[in-house]
């Protein structure tokens, strides 16, 4: 089955999954919409194949698809889920679902009812890294876990390549890695470990409007402690490390990617999570998502898992 696809948003992400999505047989990306006229004719000229439509009502009621793709600031995902609900469309969102808890339980609710596909796309949904850990906490290492850590550091943010969306991923009201990257392992810790509960939190802001610079936090999931390290600044690569330390062996997801283990000296890398990493990752995902709007089995979070690590993003920033 193909599914027929409206993009709502067409900055930085919304160009990656349209690119994506047309190389894979899964999906037809039939048209987009964005603020930005400019913007849309840019995409006009990469996508000769894809309509822009005047108005978002017109995306996201356009009556040759059926699912729709959120790629805007994430304060707009209610509204624009709740329009495409009432248009009898499928959502496929990206993270976080929201910045105001109230109303992303109100969109969950809405989703609900509806009876329809709704996703949320975290990227460690479908990785061989994720399989990796499930599989090695599977074989018998689940209960010699002693806790969690998360590090991360960036020289920039927003990084580079996400300078087109710097108006709100800098600022405090929707932006921060903390909302941006660390979602991503909030997801993927309680998917593997169980919901999670945050005992404490200290956030560095650098003013009164730039999202924070730093971050420490300790929480708990399913009695597992966990502590979350991050910062901005500094010159060197990017760093994205997670790590389950164990009393007998340990693992750690590395780069996004890279899955290791380790029984005390060196960390072994796992090969099959570093061949060809993004296409391999890409493929898994848009197989899964695909998987999710044809009603099948698949691997990907649906908007009240999302709002789960919602609540502890937002928790996070608030103590």
């Amino acid at each position: 089955m193909t599914h027929k696809v409206s993009v709502v948003g067409l900055g930085g992400m919304g160009q990656t999954m349209i690119e994506r999505m047309s190389k894979f047989q899964g999906f037809d990306v039939v048209c987009g919409w964005d603020l930005s006229e400019a913007t849309k004719r840019r995409t006009a000229d990469r996508y000769p194949e894809m309509a822009m439509t005047s108005t978002l009502e017109e995306a996201v009621g356009h009556e040759d698809t059926n699912v729709v793709y959120i790629a805007t600031p994430p304060a707009t995902h209610a509204e624009i889920s709740t329009l495409a609900f009432e248009n009898g469309k499928g959502v496929l969102c990206e993270k976080p679902l929201g910045v105001d808890v109230a109303a992303s339980e109100k969109l969950v609710s809405i989703a609900d009812e509806s009876g329809l596909a709704n996703v949320v796309n975290f990227s460690m949904a479908s990785t061989a890294a994720t399989r990796a850990a499930e599989n090695w906490l599977g074989s018998g290492m689940r209960a010699q876990v002693e806790r969690i850590e998360l590090s991360v550091r960036f020289s920039h943010w927003p990084r580079i390549w996400q300078m087109g969306a710097n108006e709100w991923l800098s600022g405090r009201d929707q932006g921060g890695f903390v909302r941006e990257v660390v979602s991503h392992w909030i997801y993927l810790t309680q998917r593997l470990f169980g919901n999670m509960e945050v005992s404490a939190s200290t956030i560095v802001y650098p003013d009164g409007q730039s999202s924070e610079s730093h971050v420490h936090a300790i929480l708990d999931s399913g009695g597992i402690p966990v502590t979350i390290v991050g910062d901005i600044g500094g010159t060197g690569p990017d760093v994205v490390d997670f790590t389950i330390w164990g009393n007998e062996e340990s693992a750690r997801i590395s780069q996004w990617h890279r899955f290791a283990v380790t029984d005390g000296e060196t960390w072994q890398i796992d090969d099959t999570t570093t061949r060809n990493p993004g296409e391999t990752n890409n493929s898994m995902q848009l197989t899964n998502i695909a998987a999710a709007f044809s009603g099948t089995k698949n691997s990907m979070p649906n908007f009240d898992s999302a709002l789960s690590v919602q609540k502890v993003i937002e928790s996070i920033l608030e103590h």
